[in-house]
């Protein structure tokens, strides 16, 4: 099924071949230029009377395509066929409709000559709209393109309700995969699930060269690595399908963890019949899957690790950017002094809330906003929250039960070898942990277990040697962001571009307590 649409395209091609040297003879072109690739279609723009540099956009996957279809239809006007039925079967039909227009008896009458005869206002639009769409689309897959930070993952540096311009150009844009979609829509019409593509024509990955490699810290908007199966309800459909298939079962499983690991394929099985149920499971090609933004904090081929919140690279601690958030249990003397440190620090509902009558209170915030909180003397008591009580939960990468990893919580895990393009590694229990995603999902290869043996691909294998290079994202939201931590590598494949600056930024009442633009964030850079 997948050969289909690439077999329709060759079909295509061969008749472009065939019979365009029949019509540029009739065009009083030369017919032997039909028969040149490239230089058939130089020919045939001058015989629709388009500008020559059209052949360029030829080349740009999704917009080939209906650049073709233009041309397909101008051809057929220049040939006399002008009613909207004959516009439409060139368009719609053009592995039949070319055949029947080089084998009719059509004069050829040249291109619609609009110089002294006035388009319809419908006519005028129209074309407008088509020509914005294919540029607009052009520099949004090749050179930038505007996302909107939606949760407060990245709070510290990028805000929710940041609008980012992304540089694809950073680190090479990649050549879309899922060519057949609506311009300008990711993955879904607006305010609905259904999908704005296609999968019936889809292309290999290729990146084109970037200006540069990503590097640590670099802010990068990338596809998210589990996306790549979604439940279809607009809540849900950005999260990780597989750690909630996974929270699911357990609960099928009555919340007992060892009873879960002891049959994870009886209890997956019943959590995935009730969310197909309930909501339905899709799959999406890997570039609509959702955009997210994260830092990068470790490099492929680096040996990651943390303590007490501390990140370690290779053995030695690295120096956190500025921003990084922790959440802190915060105790005060009264609601006054709570309120009054909450509006002195600049917080707003995101970091925490004061409005309740608690005086003990849970907020976000940065090293320099816990230092102006501890010398101001309006709390009682700071302390940086315990992730502890989520070790052993399944919750942090690998997501397998094993002594090792059940100790590893948000702020303490590792260490965690970051593959990189050729390293090669020994297939034992631990790394199969860590690593079998990337080798089976990511790099395309199937990989079983069978009486102790590991197969790939069929065959008894020891070791494996790594296809790509993979990265380690973090928010900078240490304890409130779904990262890394929780479902592992990003391969470069997945790398979208790099956010540079913010170019709109506007909060919203309910998560900021005011509805206001912020004007001072206006061409911020990123940092």
């Amino acid at each position: 099924m997948d050969l289909i649409p690439w077999i329709l395209l060759a079909i295509l091609l061969l008749e472009h071949l065939f019979f365009l040297p029949r019509l540029f003879s009739r065009a009083g072109q030369k017919a032997w230029h039909g028969y040149v690739p490239l230089l058939n279609y130089y020919t045939w723009l001058k015989v629709i009377g388009r500008p020559w540099y059209w052949i360029f956009l030829l080349i740009v996957p999704g917009i080939n395509l209906m650049m073709l279809v233009i041309m397909q239809v101008e051809l057929g006007i220049s040939f006399g066929q002008r009613s909207t039925v004959d516009q439409w079967k060139s368009g719609a039909a053009a592995w039949v409709a070319l055949p029947m227009l080089a084998l009719g008896q059509s004069e050829y009458v040249g291109p619609r000559d609009w110089h002294n005869k006035k388009k319809s206002t419908g006519r005028e639009w129209g074309e407008s709209i088509l020509w914005a769409l294919v540029v607009a689309s052009i520099v949004r897959t090749f050179l930038f393109e505007a996302f909107m930070i939606p949760t407060g993952s990245m709070e510290g540096s990028m805000l929710v309700g940041d609008y980012l311009y992304v540089s694809k150009t950073a680190y090479g844009p990649k050549v879309p995969q899922t060519p057949v979609s609506v311009p300008l829509i990711h993955n879904a019409l607006p305010g609905s699930m259904i999908p704005s593509y296609t999968e019936w024509f889809s292309l290999p990955f290729y990146r084109l060269p970037g200006m540069k490699k990503v590097e640590r810290y670099d802010a990068v908007v990338f596809n998210f690595p589990h996306g790549d199966t979604i439940i279809v309800d607009p809540q849900w459909a950005g999260h990780d399908y597989y750690g909630i298939l996974r929270m699911e079962a357990i609960k099928r499983a009555n919340g007992d963890i060892p009873a879960y690991v002891s049959d994870p394929g009886r209890y997956q099985g019943e959590a995935r019949s009730l969310l197909e149920r309930q909501f339905g499971i899709r799959p999406r090609p890997l570039d609509k899957t959702e955009n997210y933004v994260k830092r990068c904090v470790a490099l492929p081929g680096e040996t990651l690790s943390a303590v007490d919140g501390t990140l370690n690279i290779n053995g030695s601690p690295l120096e956190p950017p500025a921003g990084v958030q922790f959440e802190y249990r915060i105790t005060f003397e009264s609601p006054m002094e709570k309120r009054r440190a909450h509006q002195g620090l600049g917080l707003t509902n995101i970091d925490g809330t004061y409005n309740d009558r608690s005086l003990q209170v849970a907020w976000v915030l940065t090293e320099d906003e816990r230092a102006q909180l501890e010398s101001s003397g309006m709390a009682v008591t700071i302390e940086r929250v315990d992730l502890s009580f989520r070790r052993g939960r399944l919750e942090m990468f690998p997501n397998a039960y094993l002594p090792e990893f059940n100790q590893w919580d948000p702020d303490n895990f590792g260490p965690i070898t970051l593959p990189n393009r050729g390293m090669t590694i020994e297939l034992n229990q631990r790394n199969l942990a860590l690593y079998r995603r990337a080798i089976s999902t990511y790099e395309g290869h199937t990989l079983e277990e069978a009486e102790d043996k590991v197969f790939i691909d069929g065959v008894e294998s020891t070791s494996y040697t790594f296809e790509l290079d993979y990265y380690w994202m973090m928010g900078d939201n240490r304890h409130r962001s779904a990262d890394s931590r929780m479902w592992g590598f990003v391969p470069e494949t997945h790398i979208v571009g790099r956010a540079s600056f913010v170019w709109f930024s506007k909060q919203n009442k309910e998560q900021h307590g005011e509805s206001k633009i912020r004007w001072n964030r206006m061409f911020k850079s990123v940092k």
